[in-house]
């Protein structure tokens, strides 16, 4: 399989693919048709060097995702707000009013929405753990029993929140659309041709997943967390949340190598992370593939990267080794 460093994220009712400099937005409105929106992709450190250094580069890939994933998911929204708007009978002049005091929110909202949303993930997935772990230290002392105990806890958080979200209609909805961007990046990664068709057959499990990169957070912190003891319950906590940008950049780059490699050991490594994706990912329907197909093509040329890494030449509709990729 050759990486094609094109990634993505499910939205409301459509696809964000982001590829090089430049991210798209497909959307299905709801008169059925595909809006897209392509827009170019800003980091916030602008320094080449620095985003180039392992681990650093992982911190702010991490940061620069969030920030864009919240947009987008607020611009996939703003559809259906819109439709909610035009049932209460609402003039041009009050939603043109509206549209520009959200714009000017938009911003903060954004920021807020994610440190939010960090400050919540370190509180459940990170201290609650921690502090229910702490419960067995009237039981043993052993660091190493409560930092495995710990470990444990925390995966099986992980796993009860996804179960529970995963029964909600509207994630399920949007966990179809995630089958539906691993589809498309499956399919031409694997030489096919992207049609609805070859998307259809593809995997709906992909190694570079967000998920896969959660899960090996959890692992990653229960390495770390293993060596570093200290007697002070402060300073367990502190560290816990201090270290939190050094693990996300080491399961960025564990990421980065299980996307470009097909060695053994790095598909065994990477086997728990995919099929943690069979509870975020479904099964999408055609209209859903079309989609993300839009919001890959608006993005890249996928016609040049088959011809440049699988002798491609249009018409065809497998790989270069005949197989079809199941």
């Amino acid at each position: 399989m050759k990486s094609s460093n094109i990634g993505g994220q499910a939205v409301m009712e459509g696809i964000m693919m982001r590829h090089g400099d430049a991210y798209s937005i497909a959307v299905r409105k709801p008169d059925q048709e595909i809006e897209v929106k392509v827009e170019k992709y800003k980091s916030l450190i602008k320094n080449k060097k620095v985003l180039s250094l392992p681990i650093i580069r992982g911190v702010f890939s991490f940061i620069d995702s969030l920030l864009i994933g919240t947009k987008c998911l607020m611009y996939s929204a703003s559809f259906f707000e819109d439709e909610e708007e035009e049932k209460k009978n609402i003039t041009k002049e009050e939603r043109e009013k509206q549209e520009m005091k959200q714009a000017s929110q938009e911003k903060w909202l954004m920021y807020g929405t994610v440190a939010f949303s960090v400050v919540i993930s370190v509180a459940v997935f990170m201290l609650l753990p921690y502090y229910l772990t702490s419960l067995l230290r009237h039981v043993t002392t052993s660091q190493g029993i409560l930092g495995f105990a710990e470990s444990l806890v925390r995966v099986l958080i992980f796993l009860l929140y996804l179960a529970l979200i995963s029964h909600m209609k509207d994630i399920q909805r949007t966990f179809e659309y995630h089958g539906a961007e691993h589809k498309c990046i499956n399919c031409i990664e694997h030489g096919l041709e992207l049609n609805v068709e070859n998307v259809m057959k593809s995997s709906r499990e992909h190694k570079r997943c967000g998920t896969s990169f959660l899960f090996f957070v959890m692992i990653v912190s229960a390495v770390f967390l293993m060596f570093i003891r200290v007697d002070s319950a402060l300073w367990r906590v502190l560290i816990r949340i201090l270290l939190l940008p050094v693990i996300a950049g080491v399961s960025y780059e564990i990421i980065r190598l299980a996307g470009r490699s097909d060695h053994k050991l790095v598909n065994l490594l990477s086997k728990p992370g995919m099929m943690i994706q069979h509870m975020t990912t479904r099964e999408p329907d055609e209209e859903e593939v079309q989609v993300a197909i839009t919001a890959v093509e608006a993005v890249f040329d996928w016609r040049a990267y088959l011809a440049d890494n699988f002798d491609y030449s249009y018409g065809e509709a497998v790989s270069a080794s005949g197989e079809v990729y199941e």
